[in-house]
């Protein structure tokens, strides 16, 4: 069998994801069995300072047996997140306008005036 009709068998259904930098590539490939399970592939595009770029890929293999539990898990983290932080993007590298003073406001101020007798004393033959 030649390489280009492996790698049409091997795919069988593919959707693209782009993001940004990123792009998510979803495709549902054949095991040698005939079965069927999903690849989950994020590309980063890295500029160098030269002009030259190249691409890191990490994938994730997710097999039928693990499908429910997966979704569950990942419509369990989507709806926690968008619950506590809501849908709108708080992010500096996903909002031009982004200011850092944002999260500076919603920080507890540093205590810059400590000395060593405000902490307490501990004896390490206690511990």
């Amino acid at each position: 069998m030649r390489e280009n009709e492996l790698l049409e068998k091997e795919e069988i259904f593919s959707k693209v994801l782009r993001a940004g930098r990123r792009t998510y590539f979803f495709d549902v490939r054949a095991t040698k069995a005939e079965d069927y399970y999903i690849t989950i592939t994020e590309s980063k595009k890295f500029t160098e300072e030269d002009g030259s770029f190249h691409f890191k890929k990490h994938k994730i293999y997710l097999y039928k047996e693990d499908f429910a539990a997966f979704t569950e898990i990942l419509e369990e983290m989507t709806s926690y997140v968008l619950n506590n932080k809501g849908e709108e993007v708080i992010s500096e590298r996903h909002q031009k306008d982004f200011k850092k003073e944002y999260f500076a406001e919603k920080t507890e101020p540093v205590l810059e005036d400590r000395t060593i007798e405000s902490f307490t004393n501990i004896d390490f033959d206690d511990i």
